[in-house]
């Protein structure tokens, strides 16, 4: 047979082998790999992780303390259970996003319920392990974090309480971040109330974001912003003495570096307090207009940009918690994850 029959041949026979679909696996493989990968990026909503950290990093700012390497495995821990949480959200709401929400990832076939459910079980144990290795009080704290998350998504989403339960994890996972860096948490109450307001009022908004609704939700939301962004203004009392010293000490002892405070050098006050006042209005520009645009109009379109908008908005006040508490080279660090996060939720939505 001649070399050009034998072409023809292995052409006709990889045609028919497409027809049939039975195409080579390297070949069915390949384009499939992006898709599997996105399908991934959107069960986990990738973007939304810019807005862990900054828990971790507000509560280490209201305990007075430098951060260190136990505040990186808090926020490690972090990470992990704000990721069980997301991919156990969807495999609780597969039945429900299969009406309302076909394209999502389990839903569309693109994921298997039980490695959604695997996956959230694996993460909760990566970040209770990592709590543990950040110490005693990390794990008393990221233990009922994580009951929370998982109480949320199976039991209390769609019940009054849910709202209420997502707040609780959001502020305890900023005093996550206080009890692994200094075994504090309870100096971290103030900043993680006002966090768990404004995750609060995301929550509530969130509640009806696939059939829209009463104006209602979006107005408190709207109300607890403006409340939230008066108070974020204003400056934390300085802590005790003795505590600054022992705080002055540990920096001396490691060295000063960008994380040193500006009550403790030569930054102005005045800087400081333009700082806070800049962080406060970036975080009401980012929720407010969605909030007031789903007022006047509380349809789904609507509703879920103001729930995005409120997402968004976790990042700068993040970032004014910080400065709030005296940290401010910590709150620039966080305020700069907030255009990350913009960038990557353009090709993956946070909701």
């Amino acid at each position: 047979m001649s070399g050009g029959a034998v072409t023809a041949r292995r052409a006709s026979e990889a045609g028919g082998a497409v027809a049939a679909g039975r195409v080579p696996s390297r070949e069915r493989r390949s384009p499939d790999l992006p898709n599997r990968r996105l399908a991934w990026a959107e069960l986990l909503r990738l973007p939304a992780l810019f807005t862990v950290p900054g828990d971790a990093l507000a509560g280490a700012a209201a305990t007075a303390a430098t951060p260190n390497h136990r505040t990186l495995l808090a926020i490690g821990s972090s990470l992990c259970l704000y990721e069980a949480g997301m991919a156990l959200n969807d495999w609780a709401d597969r039945e429900e996003d299969a009406a309302e929400r076909p394209h999502r990832p389990l839903p569309s076939g693109r994921i298997h319920p039980t490695a959604a459910l695997s996956t959230a079980g694996a993460l909760t144990g990566a970040g209770l392990a990592l709590a543990a290795r950040a110490g005693r009080p990390a794990l008393a704290v990221a233990a009922p974090l994580a009951a929370t998350v998982w109480a949320y998504d199976l039991a209390l989403k769609h019940t009054p309480a849910g709202p209420v339960a997502m707040a609780a994890a959001r502020g305890l996972d900023l005093l996550l971040g206080a009890a692994a860096t200094t075994g504090r948490p309870c100096e971290a109450l103030g900043s993680a109330a006002l966090l768990g307001t404004h995750t609060l009022a995301v929550t509530a908004v969130s509640r009806q974001e696939t059939r829209g609704g009463s104006p209602v939700a979006p107005l408190a939301a709207l109300a607890a912003t403006g409340l939230l962004t008066r108070l974020v203004t204003r400056r934390t009392p300085r802590p005790p003495a003795g505590r600054r010293e022992a705080a002055a000490r540990n920096r001396l002892a490691s060295g000063a570096g960008p994380w040193s405070r500006p009550e403790d050098g030569p930054a102005p006050q005045p800087a400081a307090a333009a700082l806070r006042l800049a962080l406060a209005a970036a975080y009401a520009a980012t929720a407010a207009r969605p909030y007031f645009h789903a007022t006047l109009n509380p349809s789904p379109p609507l509703t879920q940009r103001a729930v995005t908008g409120g997402i968004r908005a976790t990042i700068p006040l993040q970032a004014a918690l910080t400065a709030r508490s005296g940290a401010d080279a910590t709150a620039l660090l966080i305020a700069a994850l907030a255009p990350l996060g913009r960038k990557f939720a353009r090709t993956v939505s946070v909701t």
